[in-house]
């Protein structure tokens, strides 16, 4: 499943979009955002950049180990003072021999503690706004720490930490990509972290509301049964109708993609749209458990402090609300 967007002379599927959504919907019914997050963030938000810059010599080193999973990716971008404004990140990347030296701190780093590599963004023009580059660096680098495995209101089965690179030197086969050429290398990925965290979403929301519409209808309340309310079952109604509507709009946004046409309006609203409708589901899931729900023993619980992070990572709900106005309003 690690390959499924790898093309098929490189060991992989060769599939598309289409796939990732597939895949990532299927995970999202796992029930554990934490573990759904891990396998992604492998897959379709740090592969994708070895992919699509890596060197022949690049992918021979590391596509092998990564496809079977002895290497675990993470990509390293978002920084203290830098989340979705890619630009502003302030680690740097300085020509040293026949190599670079790179010091920063980056945060809220996915696979970090438990991964093998991370694809670091890092300034190497300090006089151009946009002047990043990637690099690929293992984490057994000199130089490179943990600082702190971060505690997470959810997503709690996956590592999260904050890095540190104090002078990690990289030799010149480590860049990634075109130097320079970074921070235009990381937008062309964003539509798919995009997809494939609403993929989660789509999956997580239909199984909460599976397990809320099995619960309503055992649920013994008022004489019979929380389900034979009209409330209850309008609520839930409607709210699956909305992850309906979710799931196709992802589903034709990744045809898009796979069609070459330009998703980004598409996609954006997508991750804004259905990210809001994952929390109004496991507001009204929780809610229907009545006290159960607010348990730690109950899956609902886990569920609902999981799906809070779709509205923030990937892109927060304003700015990509902000990417459909620019879209809109020429």
């Amino acid at each position: 499943m690690f390959g499924l967007r790898v093309p098929e002379e490189l060991g992989g599927l060769g599939l598309g979009m289409l796939a990732s959504a597939t895949f990532a919907e299927a995970l999202g019914t796992s029930t554990y955002g934490g573990f759904e997050a891990t396998v992604l963030v492998h897959t379709d938000m740090a592969l994708p950049h070895l992919l699509n810059s890596g060197t022949p010599e690049q992918l021979e080193r590391w596509l092998p180990p990564v496809l079977a999973g002895e290497t675990i990716l993470a990509i390293g971008v978002t920084e203290p003072d830098a989340g979705s404004d890619v630009a502003g990140l302030r680690t740097t990347a300085v020509r040293d021999g026949d190599g670079w030296r790179i010091n920063g701190r980056k945060t809220f780093i996915t696979n970090a503690v438990y991964g093998d590599l991370v694809i670091v963004a890092a300034r190497t023009d300090a006089n151009e706004r946009y002047g990043i580059s990637m690099f690929l660096v293992p984490t057994d680098t000199p130089g490179f720490a943990v600082a702190s495995k971060l505690d997470k209101h959810g997503w709690l089965c996956s590592d999260t930490a904050e890095l540190t690179l104090d002078d990690v030197w990289v030799d010149n086969h480590q860049l990634l990509g075109t130097e320079h050429r970074g921070f235009h290398e990381t937008m062309r990925n964003f539509q798919e972290e995009r997809m494939v965290l609403i993929g989660m979403a789509v999956g997580a929301s239909q199984t909460a509301l599976d397990l809320t519409t099995a619960y309503c209808s055992e649920r013994k309340a008022f004489g019979g049964h929380l389900s034979d309310l009209g409330a209850i079952r309008q609520r839930l109604a409607m709210r699956q109708a909305e992850v309906d509507a979710v799931r196709a709009s992802m589903y034709h946004a990744a045809w898009m993609g796979d069609s070459g046409q330009d998703n980004v309006r598409a996609m954006s609203g997508l991750k804004a749209f259905g990210a809001e409708v994952a929390n109004r589901v496991m507001y009204d899931c929780l809610q229907f458990h009545g006290g159960m729900g607010y348990m730690r023993e109950s899956t609902i619980e886990r569920m609902t402090r999981d799906a809070r992070i779709l509205p923030i990572g990937g892109g927060a709900t304003e700015v990509l609300l902000e990417e459909v106005a620019k879209r809109s309003f020429n």
